[in-house]
């Protein structure tokens, strides 16, 4: 089997070193033909002499490869084209990953029924959250932009897709559905994301099976600009407004309805909750719809709008 892991950079060469230092410590079968493509994605730091360091001191395992236009499906798409591995996988640059996890991860491609497959996305050990942030009961959904996803101890079929840093598929499946969308994924000044997670329900609708694979572990670097209240907002505003991008069609006026009243409905929750988990809870949400709503104007405005495949 040869696998290609793609992990693509933007400027944070101090987390892309933890990131390949434990790639590099992967236990891996002899029988398992794998590589690292770092793809740059016109970083401005040191991130390529930090790539080109471990590509020096692991030239069979490690290769750079730098992509100047901006926006992480570029990087994502130019990791497809270059790498050799009939398996696909998918890592960020802010992550550590335990030295089984990659052999736990394709696993489940010796068997043919599955077109690819996702992993646990865990908050990097002695994270401690904020009193407004939830990560566990029925407000746990903000814990999404910490990456975390996690369906429990049990193998088995996905009902969602799963998340770009800890995913797998087969090559022929971007041969056959393409790649990852071009007019989705964070670049500089924009949040707006969903271009993993819109590849894997693309799979899906069209029937294609993807597994769970929870003994795949990933701990996440949560740093200090990410929890703060001011980019959970800009990231649910950013959310809502991928959500409609990605179906590229302007919903009927009942859905639109639907999403005005709902903001209705949760900005007295907002304003009045008693705790604050559940109010900076309904502000996201109504954050997320507000997003929804001028992707909506945007799709109005400019009907020529198309999905971008490569």
């Amino acid at each position: 089997m040869k696998v290609s892991i793609i992990l693509c950079t933007f400027n944070r060469c101090k987390s892309l070193a933890r990131a390949l230092e434990s790639l590099a410590v992967s236990e891996l079968p002899k029988s398992v033909e794998w590589e690292v493509l770092i793809v740059d994605n016109n970083s401005s730091d040191q991130t390529r002499s930090v790539a080109e360091r471990f590509c020096h001191t692991h030239p069979i395992r490690f290769r750079y490869l730098f992509e100047p236009r901006q926006g992480k499906s570029f990087a994502l798409n130019s990791g497809i084209r270059e790498g050799n591995g009939e398996i696909l996988v998918f890592v960020d640059d802010d992550v550590i990953v335990q030295p089984t996890w990659l052999q736990s991860l394709i696993n489940p491609f010796c068997d043919v029924r599955w077109a690819g497959c996702g992993g646990r996305i865990l908050p990097e050990p002695g994270f401690s959250p904020p009193p407004w942030l939830a990560l566990e009961g029925p407000l746990s959904q903000l814990g999404a932009l910490c990456a975390y996803f996690d369906q429990g101890d049990l193998p088995g079929s996905l009902t969602k897709p799963p998340v770009g840093t800890n995913m797998a598929f087969r090559r022929e499946m971007f041969a056959k559905y393409g790649g990852f969308r071009e007019d989705l994924g964070p670049r500089p000044g924009s949040e707006l994301r969903s271009e993993d997670t819109e590849f894997g329900r693309r799979l899906m609708a069209a029937g294609e099976r993807l597994c769970y694979v929870p003994s795949a572990v990933v701990y996440h670097e949560i740093n200090n600009r990410r929890v703060r209240k001011e980019f959970f907002l800009s990231w649910w505003f950013a959310f809502g407004r991928g959500g409609i991008r990605e179906n590229q069609m302007i919903p009927s006026t009942n859905v639109i309805l639907k999403i005005i009243a709902r903001m209705i409905l949760t900005t007295p929750k907002w304003l009045l909750g008693l705790n604050s988990q559940g109010r900076f809870y309904c502000k996201c949400r109504l954050w997320y719809e507000a997003g929804k709503i001028v992707e909506i104007y945007q799709l109005i405005m400019n009907r020529s709008v198309k999905p971008v495949l490569p």
